[in-house]
């Protein structure tokens, strides 16, 4: 994962269960879309061939990563697939320690101050504020005053009319997953609906002078 990319359009989008014969269109209509950076999550069934298929497809035109990584082994996984980074639903100090040893991307999930401030101690990249929606934007704002250097990542429940005001209140980056890659989209096939709702997350970022 290239970083500085990241941070140029740092928005990622969150594939889970979609199959394998959908992902060469699917991979098409993301780029197509412009968005750069994709986690497929270790809990869809055949995630390594999927984040495979996925690359091949790509050709480097998408940065790809592994969601839901919960354990050494599905990291291990994730990269001989070809994952170039991890992203947890909560801190799992074994596989962030080895992302950090390795000098792998790592986004581990967090909540709470202590959870927040813990997993960017233990070497997180940024920290995935999860679920953020309960709390939504302004907590971010309240994390960010006591623990300025800290990165995060909103992830569950940004919207296009909300993702301004999670970088106004001091998001470093954000996530979007099931209210894209709908299952019923995914079901009929359905790529331009999911090329128009990435674009709508995009075309957000571009007006909030991002």
């Amino acid at each position: 994962m290239d970083l500085a990319r990241f941070k140029k359009k740092p928005v990622m989008g969150i594939l889970r269960g979609a199959r394998l014969e959908q992902i060469e269109p699917l991979i098409e209509a993301v780029i197509s879309s412009g968005l750069e950076t994709l986690e497929i999550t270790m809990n869809t069934k055949g995630a390594a061939g999927l984040i495979q298929k996925a690359g091949r497809v790509a050709e480097k035109r998408l940065m790809l990563g592994a969601g839901t990584v919960l354990d050494l082994d599905s990291l291990k996984l994730a990269l001989d697939s070809g994952a170039t980074f991890m992203v947890m639903p909560v801190l799992i100090k074994d596989v962030l320690g080895y992302c950090r040893k390795n000098k792998i991307p790592a986004f581990p999930g967090a909540l709470t101050p202590l959870e927040i401030y813990t997993a960017w101690k233990e070497g997180a990249t940024m920290v995935k504020v999860f679920p953020a929606k309960f709390f939504g934007p302004q907590y971010l704002a309240e994390i960010k005053a006591p623990f300025a250097e800290i990165e995060l990542l909103a992830c569950a429940g940004v919207t296009p009319d909300n993702l301004g005001e999670y970088f106004a209140n001091g998001a470093s980056a954000v996530a979007f997953g099931a209210s894209v890659f709908k299952k019923e989209w995914l079901e009929n096939k359905d790529y331009q609906s999911i090329t128009g709702a990435i674009k709508a997350y995009l075309q957000c970022l571009t007006r909030g002078g991002l």
